[in-house]
């Protein structure tokens, strides 16, 4: 099984000094839902990553491991 990350939302929330909450407010989901997004137990969606990039101010591929 491949245990390497599939996103870097969490690290780049700590590299622009936002919190999972903040994300969750600003996208109308859960914190549970970022959470998961934060650990990379569940991805979202291109469109739901475009909006996080957008927030973020950064590129999609930021938010994307190699």
């Amino acid at each position: 099984m491949n245990n390497n990350p599939l996103n870097r939302v969490k690290v780049v929330l700590v590299e622009k000094q936002r919190t999972s909450k903040w994300l969750s407010e600003q996208l109308g989901v859960t914190p549970a839902t970022v959470s998961k997004w934060c650990t990379n137990t569940s991805q979202p969606d291109l469109q739901t990553l475009a909006r996080i990039a957008e927030l973020l101010g950064c590129e999609k591929r930021e938010l994307i491991t190699e």
